[in-house]
């Protein structure tokens, strides 16, 4: 009996080695380049107020605000509130606001840029791309044609209140001196996790789970919420972590956070206010399923080489 539980023990085990060396075999081959920020003509300007077409800046330029808001937006026209009316008045702080409609096939845009012609283009512009490229690709397009010294990715639902972002600010101020001008402060909804079993069920509480501990074994450690939309970076953080993103759709967080540690840009994780949006586009299994081999591929493609990440890359 003990021999055959051995021999079976050993088939499996190689089994189990033959199926990584195949799945890492199809994640190397089927590996794509890091996306190149490649602008459709019309991506390449914004509607101003009077619905003239301006050239979009590039995160290249000098910082002329101090702060740009990145909203992705994909058929969320009742749902989209840019975040305008719920930033500072302070007249000495400088602000814009990037809605990026991801290819939305809603009225997403016009609604968008009603806030435009309310506030004005130089607070709030509306970046149409022509094609979906998933949230982040979205958010990188907003975050390369952004103004700000500090760089906030924010949900078009505003689950997460603007109010917040001075807790992120203070974490990101706590974390000086930054090295290279970097650092992130994400928001996090860790705090709630008790709350939020409460209410799920088994199922998805099983989901949950297997997710985090997929992105703490696999890819990010030290991070308990990776997903949340609320997350601040310096503008020099933004230029190098999304210029080496190759993830688009919605493990792109993850991707970026382990690009942040590889870099060894300090990160705060920033308890924030959280509410839940109806509306979501996430279905709960096939997002997650599609999440978790995202998780798996992004650390085998960065193992056996097929995504590398250099020192000095610089904004594509």
């Amino acid at each position: 009996m003990v021999p055959l539980l051995l021999q079976l023990a050993v088939l499996g085990a190689a089994l189990a080695a033959v199926a990584l060396i195949l799945i890492s075999f199809v994640a190397f081959i089927t590996a794509t380049e890091m996306p190149h920020l490649h602008r459709q003509e019309d991506e390449k300007f914004f509607l101003n107020a009077r619905g003239q077409r301006e050239a979009l800046p590039s995160i290249r330029d000098s910082p002329t605000k101090q702060l740009s808001v990145v909203v992705p937006s994909y058929n969320e026209e009742k749902r989209c509130k840019p975040y305008s009316i719920f930033l500072k008045q302070d007249p000495t702080f400088t602000y814009e606001v990037i809605v990026v409609d991801d290819g939305s096939k809603d009225e997403t845009s016009k609604v968008a840029f009603k806030y435009c012609q309310k506030y004005g283009s130089d607070k709030v512009r509306v970046i149409t791309l022509v094609k979906n490229r998933g949230k982040g690709g979205a958010i990188r397009m907003g975050v390369f044609s952004s103004r700000g010294k500090k760089i906030l990715m924010a949900d078009a639902d505003g689950a997460t209140k603007f109010p917040d972002i001075e807790k992120l600010e203070k974490g990101l101020n706590d974390l000086q001196p930054w090295p290279d001008q970097m650092a992130i402060a994400c928001g996090s909804r860790a705090h709630l996790e008790k709350e939020s079993v409460a209410q799920r069920s088994y199922f998805r509480t099983l989901l949950m789970y297997g997710f985090h501990f997929l992105v703490w074994f696999l890819c990010v450690k030290g991070i308990r919420d990776t997903q949340c939309g609320f997350k601040l970076l310096t503008r020099e953080a933004a230029s190098r972590t999304f210029s080496s993103l190759h993830i688009e759709r919605w493990a792109f967080d993850v991707e970026l956070l382990y690009i942040a540690q590889f870099f060894k840009i300090p990160i705060a994780e920033i308890a924030v206010n959280w509410t839940e949006i109806e509306g979501s586009k996430l279905v709960p299994f096939w997002s997650w399923l599609q999440m978790g081999k995202d998780l798996l591929f992004i650390r085998l493609r960065y193992l056996t080489g097929a995504w590398r990440l250099e020192q000095t890359r610089k904004v594509n």
